[in-house]
């Protein structure tokens, strides 16, 4: 066999695996709120940065309009965020927080801190887990710009 086709040689396989169990973990918190995952994220946007626009919002989350369309119209049928059409251009579409959904940051607001103690990590082996990560991930997105 190709070594490097091994399921042990390969990077992106404990990144995918590690990925999956801290999503799982906030999936217990998350529950509470009748939320998803992606859902919280959206919302972790829109805490930090107010309105935004559904290009904004992919930008940051690094989600195309396709997949981010739907999660944002069921953020909208639970009555968390509200979406407007820009009068000036009706192909932008702004997202922002209902009263609800503001509400909701400070349900939300030891969710970090409970998933970190869940999964018994400390918070400079995190930290310098998310510095490695955000790295590697600048260097990456660096190269595909190059190559289009």
């Amino acid at each position: 066999m190709n070594e490097q086709l091994k399921l042990d040689n390969q990077v992106c396989f404990p990144i995918y695996a590690l990925s999956r169990e801290i999503i799982g973990l906030y999936r217990t918190e998350l529950e509470v709120l009748d939320i998803t995952y992606p859902q919280y994220l959206v919302l972790l946007v829109l805490w930090e940065d107010g309105t935004q626009t559904v290009n904004q919002i992919g930008e940051k989350l690094k989600l195309d309009s396709g997949t981010l369309t739907p999660l944002l119209k069921r953020l909208e049928v639970k009555g968390i965020v509200s979406r407007c059409r820009c009068s000036a251009d009706e192909r932008v579409v702004h997202i922002a927080l209902t009263e609800k959904g503001a509400v909701m940051e400070q349900m939300a607001a030891g969710i970090p801190e409970r998933v970190m103690k869940m999964s018994g990590i400390s918070q400079e082996s995190l930290d310098q887990l998310k510095e490695m990560l955000a790295s590697v991930m600048g260097q990456m997105c660096a190269f595909r710009k190059k190559e289009l």
